[in-house]
């Protein structure tokens, strides 16, 4: 005799989907805590398993077998035993983030060149390269990148296993399909850049804006640790923002947020290809900058390191034209700041990093600009990484993917 519940037509079907959906529910939920055990190590590390259960309020059995997965997939490693301080009690076993046994490969798509680099799963870049672009096509352009990416593998990771690679790039880029949509100063549309770079090195391929990327590398392994909310300002011939509340950066449909080129700034009269006079893009890019000292004869009108090595120099007018710019970027952020008021403001611009004046230029600015007020010594700060910002963002593209999914970021070999 049948039951009840058997007799019902669907009966096994909706058993089946609910059977389904709660599998998935418990692999996410494993995935994330995974996640987070690693990111603890990578925040504290070397640090004893017990420690780690606190930090994550995971009970001791669950995160020993999450230390014990990854332990074997290669991105932690225990360490020697270490007595306590004080003599007395068990020693602790403390595991670490193993730097040793993966690498990501990182391929940066910038106006004037290509840079590709390997890091290490701490961020650090262990090799770079910079290519100019001097290919045809875009795709073009992106092979020539994979073969130069796959020989510096080679070369350099001694042994180390690639996990995948990242790719970071200015205008608009579709995270989820790993594409660069539109690139108006590199003349790219609909370029699929991750699937280009995947069938060149058979490497799983992470894409993201270079704002956001840098805004995940510095969420990782930069000033915003621990921060509750983030605004990252990138500014190079690209300008763009990133925004981040909790652990989440915001995308929106299609990842178009963070397209900032055209906020008008008051006091410029800088004209754009957009018809408009005054974009912030237009006002402070690289290339602006670099005109305007070729104008004055500071350094070749095409050639903004230049530029910037006159001004580290004490060349009186290239520092004055970077303080200006600083000025102009800090009244774009202000507008930004009062929108989101975050806990932390991160700048990547070079002249920020190195020249006190234009840093010191930037953080007035915002504080007479912004209707927040906020102690812009303390929350406006330049990027983390000096001389090694475009490596960075990109290799932040697929370490953020590996933070958050380490057991899908799956070791292969190219």
């Amino acid at each position: 005799m049948q039951s009840p519940s058997s007799s019902r037509p669907g009966t096994t079907r909706r058993t089946t989907r609910v059977s389904a959906e709660a599998r998935l529910a418990t692999a996410g939920r494993r995935e994330a805590n995974a996640g987070a055990v690693l990111r603890a190590v990578l925040a504290h590390g070397p640090v004893a398993r017990s420690t780690i259960a606190r930090l994550t309020g995971l009970s001791p059995a669950s995160m020993t077998g999450h230390c014990t997965d990854l332990i074997a997939l290669g991105l932690l490693r225990d360490l020697p035993e270490q007595t306590r301080s004080n003599g007395l009690g068990r020693p602790h076993l403390p595991v670490d983030i193993d730097t040793a046994r993966h690498v990501v490969g990182a391929v940066h798509i910038a106006v004037p060149h290509v840079t590709v680099a390997v890091l290490d799963l701490r961020g650090r870049v262990l090799t770079s390269r910079r290519i100019p672009h001097e290919a045809t096509s875009a795709a073009d352009t992106v092979r020539s990148a994979a073969r130069q990416l796959l020989d510096l593998l080679r070369a350099y990771a001694e042994g180390a296993v690639p996990l995948g690679i990242g790719v970071a790039c200015g205008g608009w880029v579709d995270q989820d399909t790993g594409t660069v949509v539109e690139h108006a100063m590199l003349g790219w549309k609909q370029v699929r850049v991750g699937e280009l770079l995947g069938e060149c090195t058979g490497l799983p391929v992470y894409v993201d804006s270079h704002a956001r990327a840098l805004l995940h590398g510095e969420r990782l392994f930069g000033a915003a640790r621990g921060a509750r909310s983030v605004l990252h300002l990138f500014v190079g011939n690209v300008v763009e923002a990133a925004f981040a509340l909790e652990d989440a950066a915001h995308y929106g449909p299609r990842s178009q947020a963070g397209v900032i080129a055209h906020l008008p700034l008051a006091g410029s009269a800088e004209p754009c290809p957009c018809g408009r006079i005054g974009c912030f893009q237009a006002s402070v890019s690289e290339r602006t900058l670099a005109l305007r000292a070729g104008e004055i004869g500071i350094a070749a009108p095409d050639d903004f390191a230049a530029l910037l090595t006159a001004a580290r120099r004490g060349n009186a007018g290239a520092v004055d034209l970077l303080v200006e710019r600083a000025r102009l970027i800090g009244q774009g952020a202000a507008m930004l700041i009062d929108v989101f008021n975050p806990e932390l403001v991160v700048v990547a611009e070079p002249a920020v990093r190195t020249l006190p004046s234009a840093l010191a230029a930037l953080r007035a600015e915002i504080a007479s600009s912004s209707r927040i007020r906020i102690d812009t010594a303390t929350r406006v700060v330049p990027s983390s990484f000096p001389g090694f910002t475009l490596a960075a963002a990109a290799g932040s593209a697929i370490l953020d993917a590996l933070y958050r999914n380490p057991l899908t970021v799956t070791p292969r070999r190219p």
